[in-house]
């Protein structure tokens, strides 16, 4: 059974134009243990889904899907209650800008005993113990006085890591991180995707890895899918897709990767029709 599972969700917005179809019928699955990497274009509803599925979409958006399950039981049926107990706890995401994501009114040790306490229940000296080994296990060096620090006191890997640390805080099961790397510089994007690695492997997570960057998904994931104007054109093993893509548009998006370059100018990606392409089911 797939600890997520995911069939034919759609997502519209209504705006003053009219309504908008941000996501069009697109099915998602991933198991204990594996890497899910979803890639596409800016706008192609990667994160879109994702907040659909943590219930964190504003009230314009109109969610439907088939099926939304998590180890078997309805999302979309449960009351609120009982799925803010799994939101946070079982499932958990990494956000895409760190600093954005925590909150500036409060330190980096508020906010992750926040999480112990709500869905732990810890109190006291329990309770900052195990944040000071949480800072420790995402290498935040001198954790009891990063504890005290406010969010403008750290620097953004400093702070990706306080928000790995708050992610995992309860083990979750799955753990979705959104762009973790955007807002970073290079040596700090490794030391964070290592780190991201690692904590999936020791704990068995299936991570789900929303990005851009295809040299990301080849080195870490075991299965992608490639979105495009909200739609799922293609999913496939990682090495399936670097070497055979079935899809027009992923052909395209790889095509536009520098090391495939082959004249003096990187190749464009034109206005693409996916209703006329093959596509991988």
């Amino acid at each position: 059974m797939a600890l997520l599972e995911i069939e034919n969700l759609s997502v519209v917005f209504d705006t003053a134009a009219g309504p908008f179809t941000a996501l069009d019928r697109v099915s998602y699955s991933v198991g204990n243990g594996e890497v899910l990497a979803i890639v596409g274009e800016s706008g192609s509803g990667k994160s879109v889904a994702m907040l659909a599925v943590m219930g964190l979409l504003p009230p314009t958006a109109t969610v439907t899907a088939d099926a939304m399950r998590f180890e078997g039981k309805d999302l979309l049926a449960m009351p609120a209650k009982a799925r803010r107990q799994i939101i946070g706890k079982d499932i958990a995401m990494i956000f895409q800008e760190p600093i954005a994501s925590l909150n500036p009114c409060f330190t980096a040790g508020f906010q992750i005993e926040e999480v112990l306490s709500r869905h732990l229940g810890l109190k006291g000296k329990a309770r900052r113990q195990r944040a000071i080994e949480l800072f420790e296990a995402v290498g935040i060096p001198e954790p009891e006085y990063r504890l005290r620090s406010y969010p403008h006191q750290m620097s953004g890997g400093q702070c990706q890591r306080v928000m790995i640390a708050i992610a995992i805080a309860c083990e979750p099961k799955l753990l979705i991180a959104d762009e973790p790397t955007t807002a970073l510089d290079v040596t700090i994007q490794k030391q964070i995707l290592d780190l991201l690695m690692r904590l999936q492997e020791e704990r068995g997570m299936g991570l789900i890895l929303i990005t851009h960057d295809m040299g990301v998904v080849a080195e870490t994931a075991d299965r992608v899918i490639v979105q495009y104007k909200g739609r799922k054109m293609e999913e496939a093993d990682v090495l399936t897709l670097f070497e055979n893509p079935a899809n027009a548009y992923t052909k395209a998006l790889l095509s536009a990767l520098p090391e495939n370059a082959t004249g003096g100018r990187l190749p464009t990606i034109a206005d693409y029709r996916d209703d006329a392409a093959e596509t991988r089911p």
